[in-house]
């Protein structure tokens, strides 16, 4: 994957998260911007180890690698490699698949990774192969050591990938009983079969009949050569170990050349046949020669047998993490508008059966309730109008359902009766008279005539148990001052007088004030003014103990028949 699509993939990704954390997540929008924070920190994190892969430093040309696309088995040769290759650079590409030799000072899991690291879609199709030549090792023990190295790297080589990585163990000896190259293979399931250069390969049994005398000795040949393998090479991968796990070989190969460059005269092989055989020396054993230009065949045969890649393009492999991010972002905005609904539909119904539990006579908590039941039906309402927000969208809201229990719980609210309003308080009731029409100027002696007015205008000043009649007089600013004062207060007396002695009532109930030109109601600069502000005022005022008149009880302070103002 290039780094273009590894940038379009991040993207993608960061849009997805921003969608699901501002649109779907139940918390509040504070908690929802930092999650989408913490998520594309991961992402970026996630992005840099990928973009920051580690090449490994290994003398390793690959430049005739195949390319990305390549899906044909990819084979790592190690072991007993020949001595000449057919190329500088260690891949050779064939029909069937590529072989890639791994020297003896190279790592093999080393290579891997550097492979890995080149085409990371490789992981799948690549498989090893092991060569072991009997002929050429002296000391079996330093053989066992190397074999173990090698089981150990392909383990790791397997950890890492996270995909077995199929064995294949070879078993090739030289011998002058042969002209060609005969390979016998064991393939699970199928049994040995023979492979010739020159022939299809069939059963042990139908190779050897139709070869004769010279099929059968090169058998024997074999036969030794299988169980020397299975004792000193297979074993070696097979044999129960609490460090390493078993690896069990797909494909089992013996073969056997007249030409083996670098045997050696007396070696393991030599050594485990003659202790087995009871022979020193059998003719045919021994090749018949060690030229160092010979180029030993591989297999290709078995190549078909060993697994080959998916077929997935950069491009396709980019089209499905595309693919899978979305997926995972459409599971998340689910589970997210799943539970917002799951929410609101709990919360309306708490509210519901907590209105239901309240009395209707527990006025203050029962409104309380209904005044959130309004909220709800209002948030209902609303989203019935405008539509449903995405964060309870993808088809799971159901809050429609809970509209009508709702507003019929509404419905059956019955609001508390009014509260009984407190009566006003009396305010006093005052009766205005002109001073001008009861006394002459300058005078305090109630003018003939006036006593008719003042019936007709105190009509509804009544003495009263409980209330205090006021009498106060007013002049305007003409004159001395304190001769106004005491003439106010001398006109009070006298309307109080004649009340007092007209309606036979108690001199207590009477309160006498004299203001002057103190208290004007009209500017005294004009006529009119001066007129309106000699006056002489009445009023009503409820005071306990008041004009207690004997032999009648203590009425109510709350009587209200006294009249308006008259006027002037």
């Amino acid at each position: 994957m290039s780094s273009a699509q590894q940038r379009v993939l991040v993207l993608w990704a960061a849009l997805l998260s921003a969608v699901v954390c501002l649109g779907f997540l139940p918390p509040s929008r504070l908690v929802s911007v930092l999650v989408l924070l913490m998520v594309l920190g991961l992402i970026v994190v996630l992005w840099y180890a990928a973009s920051r892969r580690v090449k490994h430093d290994i003398c390793l040309s690959l430049d005739d690698l195949p390319e990305a696309t390549y899906r044909q088995p990819v084979v790592l040769v190690c072991g007993d490699l020949p001595l000449a290759w057919p190329h500088q650079s260690p891949v050779l590409t064939v029909t069937q698949g590529c072989w890639i030799r791994v020297e003896d000072h190279q790592d093999l899991e080393q290579v891997a990774r550097q492979i890995l690291w080149l085409r990371p879609d490789w992981e799948r199709q690549l498989s090893v192969m092991v060569n072991v030549c009997p002929q050429k090792h002296a000391d079996s023990g330093a053989l066992t050591s190397r074999l173990l190295s090698l089981r150990w790297q392909i383990s790791q080589l397997h950890k890492e990938t996270g995909h077995g990585v199929p064995l294949v163990l070879n078993g090739q000896i030289g011998s002058a009983m042969t002209n060609d190259m005969l390979w016998q293979a064991a393939i699970p399931g199928e049994g040995v079969r023979v492979w010739r250069e020159c022939s299809v390969p069939g059963s042990i049994a139908a190779w050897v009949t139709t070869g004769g005398t010279p099929a059968m000795q090169q058998q024997v040949l074999m036969n030794s050569l299988m169980s020397w393998f299975h004792q000193h090479v297979k074993a070696v991968f097979m044999d129960e170990n609490p460090d390493v796990p078993v690896i069990a070989p797909a494909v089992v190969l013996w073969g056997m050349g007249p030409i083996l460059a670098g045997s050696l005269a007396t070696s393991a092989w030599t050594t485990w046949l003659s202790r087995h055989t009871a022979m020193q020396q059998v003719s045919g054993w021994q090749p018949v020669g060690t030229d160092s230009t010979v180029i030993s065949p591989f297999p290709d045969f078995i190549l078909p047998l060993l697994p080959e890649g998916r077929g997935l393009t950069p491009r396709e492999r980019t089209w499905r993490w595309a693919l899978g991010i979305f997926t995972l972002a459409s599971i998340a905005s689910l589970l997210s508008s799943g539970w917002n609904n799951h929410q609101l539909l709990q919360r309306v119904s708490f509210d519901i059966a907590r209105y239901d539990r309240i009395p209707m006579n527990d006025f203050g908590p029962k409104a309380d309730a209904v005044a959130v039941l309004r909220d709800d039906a209002a948030l209902l309402d609303d989203l019935a109008r405008n539509g449903v927000p995405i964060r309870l969208g993808l088809g799971l809201y159901q809050g429609e359902r809970l509209r009508m229990p709702v507003l019929e719980a509404i419905r059956s609210y019955v609001p508390p009766p009014p509260k009984p309003q407190p009566k006003p308080k009396p305010v006093p009731k005052i009766v205005r008279l002109d001073s001008m029409s009861l006394f002459d100027s300058g005078k305090f002696v109630l003018k003939a005539g006036s006593t008719r007015m003042l019936v007709n205008s105190l009509v509804g000043i009544k003495a009263k148990p409980g209330w205090l009649i006021v009498v106060s007089g007013h002049t305007d600013n003409t004159g001395n001052p304190q001769l106004n004062q005491t003439l106010s207060l001398k006109r009070a007396e006298a309307v109080r007088d004649w009340m007092r002695d007209t309606g036979d009532v108690p001199e207590s109930c009477f309160a006498v004030q004299g203001y002057g030109e103190s208290r004007p109601v009209a500017t005294n600069d004009t006529p009119e003014g001066r007129a309106l502000n000699r006056r002489v005022e009445i009023s009503l005022v409820p005071q306990a103990n008041a004009c207690q008149i004997p032999g009648n009880s203590k009425a109510s302070s709350q009587d209200d028949d006294v009249s308006q103002h008259n006027g002037e």
